[in-house]
């Protein structure tokens, strides 16, 4: 019987490609993601299902867990990969802005986590989060992004010791910049966009090329997966000199939004 993955943001660019890489290799895949076109074009296959939620309606989110885990044997792993990134000075944006940043890619996380624990329990199963580089190191004009990757970093690394008497494994992925709405960004008027839309960003990688990584680390049950050239250089930089972090991060992004 396949194993069973649930892809939150599964309709996204790196969702999709998490899906293919899983599927590909014997894996059941359970797609969620908000309501509309994107997920409309997604089909029902035989191993893959395709739910309509938003995470940050507790009611929504607890029904379709129930879906899913009433129509599989088990629930093996859980991508928490749904996110919305914010762009602009933090002078420039309002509290509630922040709250929404925090509501959909650290709560509902967590929400997800809680409402999944026990399945992940009785299925030696794993948490793999889907951070950033903005969840260990400084991103400019991103605060409410890279607070609320920092927390949900805060939240899985704890996690794991709890969870580690129960079989289950907590792991965090930390991409740099993956291109996958450049040039279609929506940005709303408070500031929160689309993941991957970014124009300021460096050294890109698709979709693909990072779900390979992602695969490949959870497979071999690393606690962090740096994903990518920048987020490995950032991650070894970050840790033995966060000033010299800053100073690289400020000259590569900070300052030609400034120019």
């Amino acid at each position: 019987m396949k194993k069973t993955a649930i892809i939150t943001g599964g309709a996204g660019g790196l969702g999709l490609a998490l899906d293919a890489a899983l599927r590909k290799t014997g894996w059941f895949t359970a797609l969620v993601d908000l309501p509309g076109p994107a997920l409309d074009g997604l089909e029902t296959l035989p191993d893959r299902s395709v739910h309509g939620c938003d995470l940050t309606d507790q009611q929504k989110m607890l029904a379709v867990c129930d879906d899913i885990r009433t129509n599989r044997p088990s629930i093996d792993l859980v991508i928490y990969n749904a996110g919305v990134t914010q762009i602009g000075a933090f002078a420039e944006t309002p509290a509630s802005t922040h709250r929404r940043v925090f509501e959909i890619n650290y709560f509902a996380a967590v929400e997800m986590a809680r409402a999944l624990q026990a399945d992940l329990r009785s299925s030696g199963g794993t948490h793999l989060a889907i951070s950033s580089v903005a969840g260990f190191a400084p991103l400019f004009h991103r605060t409410s992004y890279a607070a609320s990757k920092h927390a949900m970093e805060g939240f899985f690394k704890s996690l794991r010791s709890e969870e580690k008497p129960h079989g289950v494994s907590c792991l965090i992925a930390a991409p740099s910049f993956v291109a996958t709405n450049i040039g279609n960004p929506e940005t709303r008027t408070d500031g929160i966009s689309r993941p991957g839309a970014a124009s300021d960003g460096i050294d890109y990688m698709t979709p693909e090329e990072a779900a390979a990584i992602i695969v490949k680390g959870y497979l071999r049950r690393k606690p962090f997966i740096p994903v990518g050239r920048v987020a490995r250089l950032s991650y070894l930089l970050n840790r033995f000199s966060p000033a010299l972090m800053e100073r690289m991060m400020e000259k590569k992004i900070a300052q030609p939004s400034q120019g």
